[in-house]
């Protein structure tokens, strides 16, 4: 099977894992994927037939012997859309057309199955080694490697895409947008002709950036329709796609963002693109889970149970004394908090966020003694302790700005507008990288510190080298990923968040250095629960932080009662930010049980399957988590604003046994836990009910009114099917 341009026959190879199956040709240059979705059986004599998928049909004015783009899309392949390489050789030298160099597939179906192929261009003297791999988890993730092999000449590189095809039934686009403090807003639109591209130039991941691209069938949700989804997993300026061409091709992809200049490769030099991700599922939950497998399977993935936090900054600002603190982490103590970590204000000249930055020594005047008595006094409390960095940035009213203005990122002699108060530290001087790198390893190494808060509020413009006006995203993105394992490389115990302005920095990429992400800045309740959900699309729970309040939110002013704001944060990695010293007796009593119930429920909440039920009113919706062996639930029925309809409708429950019986348990922490409006509480909330779990997915629980903005909880316990006697698990 050859085309008009005598072409090799197409060699289909098909990877599987999970409930996913990618065909790949692995006879063009460039691997060119033919199927990914819906895992298929093949057999031998399916060959043929698969080879068939690289055709496609065009007009009388299509180019001869044009077919289904690779994964690197060329136009000399007859790609008239976004092309996967962009670059030239000081103008010339603009376009691709790489051939073959062999290839190799390693790994078996359901295993980690890789698959690596070669490519060089004898004209444009450049080599091309793609990487299509195919995880346990069903999730599949491409990578490239462009070297320049001419010997005397360099070459730019303006831009490598990576893109995988969906199919024509893929009619609908669901992205993210958002700001500062309403991060992950997700926003829908029909999949139409063209290009629709999501990019990030912030230099950091970004408040409003698109945490994942998802095309799907119409009116696809997390339990119902076909979904394929990507992620590009890189902390920099980067760029999520999806193209409707028109050939009729559908493609999604991603790369990174590059700045006039920032890649030019010299003889024998090689880039390396970040790994773009791919994932296909019947709804989003399943695509979700092929995303928290992934993660889960990691060395580096934490596996300790996920401490309760009590974070500062909420309860005192920049208001640091011993005294204070000391006595905010006995409050923490007493309600069950096991790390207590010191925010923003320790360091010199830091009475406000305009001055210090950058001035990583302890302040002698608010800590003559250091930081160790209030390490002491909270490790005596029985919590380890955690510190707050911004190790990027620098306020110009410091030290470390006036003896070293050369190390702030600039176009040039002019400093680019400041953003919080600060500009941001040249991280690709090697000078400033170690300064920044023994600041922090010295106060770890010091204290045994166990757990960085690692900051960024700004983003990077006009982010270059002041020395030479050169633009510096990408070194600076590489720098940081490189102190960050150089950190947990000398200091092995030592856990990292990622937060930036909140959750302006959450992608694939910080989280192969880090061990949890800060969701946003925001922990009013009502809008952490769609905050939360969103990003669960991508991060496990127990990635993602998730505090519990003061009564009153500081950011939006809201009032939500400490159930509410409890049953919300139960769902991620728990902490609290809220000076306890304000609180009642009956409120810390409160929080304790909530505590109490997160410890006990955290080892389901971090290893189970998230499940969403896709409920009909949007003024309210269920989610929750169901054990590996499905023997166990634990779901929230949330009320997010007020309804139009007079009966809500049932609440579903995928994700259990069919054949198996559960007692559905009700958890009530506090009176206000569920305040029933005049239509009363639901049977099932006030007596024993038992009930299969076929019943719960297809006709499900009658739902409860609710007034706005309060949280249901309960469990679902398998039971034997015996009526006489219960497995109490």
């Amino acid at each position: 099977m050859t085309d008009s341009t005598g072409a090799a026959p197409v060699r289909p190879v098909v990877l599987a894992a999970g409930r996913v199956s990618v065909v790949v040709d692995v006879s063009a240059a460039v691997p060119r994927v033919l199927h990914w979705g819906r895992r298929v059986t093949t057999a031998p004599a399916d060959e043929a037939f698969l080879g068939t998928l690289a055709e496609l049909q065009s007009g009388a004015d299509g180019l001869h012997g044009a077919g289904a783009p690779s994964i690197l899309p060329e136009q000399s392949g007859g790609w008239m859309g976004l092309p996967g390489l962009e670059g030239h050789r000081n103008g010339t030298t603009f376009s691709s057309r790489f051939g073959p160099a062999g290839w190799e597939l390693t790994g078996a179906p359901g295993e980690q199955q890789t698959l690596v192929a070669h490519a060089v261009d004898h004209d444009a003297r450049l080599t091309l080694t793609t990487t299509i791999e195919l995880l346990p988890s069903g999730l599949v993730r491409l990578r490239a490697e462009l070297a320049n092999a001419d010997e005397d000449r360099p070459y730019t590189v303006d831009a490598v895409r990576l893109a995988l095809p969906v199919p024509a039934e893929a009619e609908e686009l669901l992205d993210f947008t958002g700001r500062h403090l309403r991060e992950r807003v997700p926003q829908r639109h029909p999949f139409t002709a063209g290009t629709h591209v999501r990019e990030g130039r912030r230099g950091r991941t970004g408040s409003d950036s698109s945490l994942v691209v998802a095309a799907g069938t119409a009116s696809f949700g997390f339990n119902r329709g076909e979904v394929w989804a990507v992620h590009t997993a890189w902390s920099g300026n980067h760029t999520t796609f999806a193209e409707l061409g028109l050939a009729g091709v559908r493609t999604l992809g991603g790369g990174e963002l590059l700045l006039p200049g920032e890649i030019v490769l010299a003889p024998g030099e090689k880039y390396t693109t970040p790994w773009v991700y791919g994932a296909y599922g019947a709804g989003l939950d399943e695509v979700a889970a092929a995303f928290h497998q992934t993660l889960r399977s990691r060395r580096t993935h934490p596996s300790s149970p996920r401490p309760v936090v009590l974070n500062t900054w909420e309860a005192v600002y920049f208001d640091h004394d011993l005294e204070s603190l000391v006595d905010l982490a006995q409050y923490g103590a007493k309600v069950g908090a096991e790390r207590f970590v010191l925010d923003d204000g320790w360091f010199r000249h830091r009475r406000h966020d305009r001055a210090g930055l950058g001035d990583w020594q302890v302040d002698p005047e608010v800590w003559p003694d250091g930081l160790a008595p209030l390490i002491d006094a909270v490790r005596g409390l029985g919590m380890d302790f955690g510190l707050w960095f911004e190790p990027e940035m620098v306020n110009e009213d410091s030290d470390l700005a006036r003896s070293h203005p050369d190390w702030i990122l600039a176009p040039g002699d002019r400093l680019p507008l400041r953003g919080r108060y600060q500009q941001v530290l040249n991280l690709t001087v090697p000078a400033a990288y170690e300064y920044i790198l023994e600041s922090i390893s010295s106060l770890v190494s010091e204290h045994h510190i166990d757990y960085l808060k690692w900051d960024h509020n700004r983003d990077l413009a006009e982010a270059g080298d002041r020395a030479t006006g050169a633009p510096r995203v990408h070194a600076q993105t590489a720098a940081v990923y490189r102190m960050l394992d150089e950190l947990r490389r000398r200091h092995p115990w030592l856990e990292i968040e990622s937060c930036s302005s909140g959750g302006g920095r959450v992608d694939l990429g910080i989280l192969q250095h880090t061990d949890r992400v800060w969701a946003s800045d925001c922990i009013d309740a009502l809008e952490r629960q769609q905050i939360q959900r969103w990003t669960g699309l991508v991060l496990p729970p127990e990635l993602v932080g998730a505090h519990v309040g003061a009564p009153t939110a500081h950011t939006t002013h809201r009032t939500h009662s400490l159930a509410f704001r409890a049953a919300t944060a139960l769902f991620g990695h728990f902490g609290i930010e809220w000076d306890l010293r304000t609180a009642t007796a009956a409120e810390l009593d409160e929080l304790a049980a909530w505590v109490n119930l997160y410890k006990s429920e955290r080892g389901l909440i971090h290893s189970g399957t998230a499940v969403h039920s896709d409920y009909p009113d949007d003024a309210y919706w269920a989610h929750g988590y169901v054990s590996q062996a499905q023997d166990r639930a634990l779901f929230a029925f949330v009320a997010l604003s007020t309804t139009n309809q007079v009966r809500p409708g049932r609440i579903r429950i995928p994700g259990l046994k069919p054949e198996t019986s559960y007692r559905v348990e009700p958890i009530e922490l506090s009176a206000a836990a569920l305040v029933p409006t005049a239509a009363g509480a639901p049977s099932w909330w006030t007596e024993p009910v038992t009930v299969t779990g076929h019943l719960l997915a297809e006709i499900g629980l009658q739902a409860p009114m609710l007034y706005p903005e309060q949280a249901l909880l309960f469990r679902l316990v398998a039971v034997d099917n015996n009526p006489t006697t219960e497995n109490r698990i």
